[in-house]
């Protein structure tokens, strides 16, 4: 029987993974579309 080791390993505890900053990029575009931040003519 092998044992896992019980302290797991050190990783920076506020990172944020790339799925999760592209998908926070995409909702505050939204926004800034939605609210009219960005101009009609930059929306395709």
């Amino acid at each position: 029987m092998t044992e896992t080791p019980s302290t797991p390993e050190a990783r920076p505890k506020r990172r944020i993974s790339e799925d999760w900053a592209a998908t926070l990029t995409g909702l505050f575009l939204l926004a800034l579309c939605l609210i009219g931040v960005i101009p009609e003519g930059l929306i395709p």
